[in-house]
């Protein structure tokens, strides 16, 4: 068993989902892939399992949830699988190759250099963002930038979907108590790492929007990052957070 692992959350992605497997293990460092799938009607899981029966019996693990639940849930269920499982560095990637799993070597490379959290930093050099409109790129720059006013951390990319742990972090956080469902699910992870005093490092990244499939971000989940990082906030000068050993 490898000691990396990527989770891939999963709700109709049978347009990506062979090719973003394979692409994973054809990497020169090998990785294992946990794929949390919220009971797809298109078929995704009836793919993965066909591909773990004949190809990657080892290295490729399905977690079927009965419905669709949230992002941040299936992150939260799946960092739990992973630690139970003994993985030491948990990597978060999207299905639809927005995040090249070219860039995943070099986060691992971060965190085997000290950093407890690496982030694929789409900010860190300037706007790294292919096939966006102008309008989704100021969104998400902006957004980045509202979060780090209001909460204080120095990152660029605090909304970042391709993020690696090493398992202390996951293991140290109270996952259960991370609220957020949606777009914000990946803010309040970060900050709450933050608030333990774990090390996070940016890595620079190419970000390409999606060519296969839909996008699941919705108005809702907009709002709710907007909305809920105030929120989160304030909770947090009412809250103890218990510093890394």
């Amino acid at each position: 068993m490898s000691k990396k692992i990527v989770i891939i959350p999963t709700y109709n992605e049978r347009e990506n989902i062979e090719e973003i497997i394979r692409a994973v293990f054809s990497l020169h460092q090998s990785f294992d892939i946990l794929i949390v799938d919220d009971s797809s009607p298109d078929g995704t899981g009836d793919i993965i399992k066909n591909l773990q029966a004949h190809e990657y019996k080892l290295n490729l693990h399905l977690l079927e949830r009965k419905v669709k639940n949230g992002l941040g849930t299936a992150y939260i269920d799946g960092f739990k699988w992973c630690l139970e499982a003994g993985y030491d560095y948990i990597f978060e990637m999207d299905a639809d190759f927005s995040h090249n799993p070219n860039d995943l070597p070099k986060i691992y490379e971060a965190l085997c250099e000290g950093a407890d959290v690496a982030i694929g930093s789409r900010y860190k050099t300037g706007v790294n963002v292919v096939n966006w409109p102008m309008a989704r790129v100021m969104m998400s720059y902006f957004a980045s930038t509202y979060v780090r006013f209001i909460t204080g951390m120095k990152i660029h990319d605090t909304t970042a979907g391709f993020v690696g742990y090493h398992r202390n972090v996951l293991s140290h956080i109270r996952l259960d108590e991370i609220k957020f469902r949606g777009y914000a699910f990946q803010i309040e992870m970060k900050f709450t790492a933050w608030k333990h005093g774990f090390q996070i490092e940016e890595v620079p990244i190419i970000f390409t929007d999606r060519t296969k499939g839909e996008s699941k971000i919705s108005k809702g989940i907009i709002q709710e990052a907007i909305i809920g990082v105030i929120s989160m906030k304030l909770k947090s000068y009412f809250k103890r957070y218990e510093k890394r050993n």
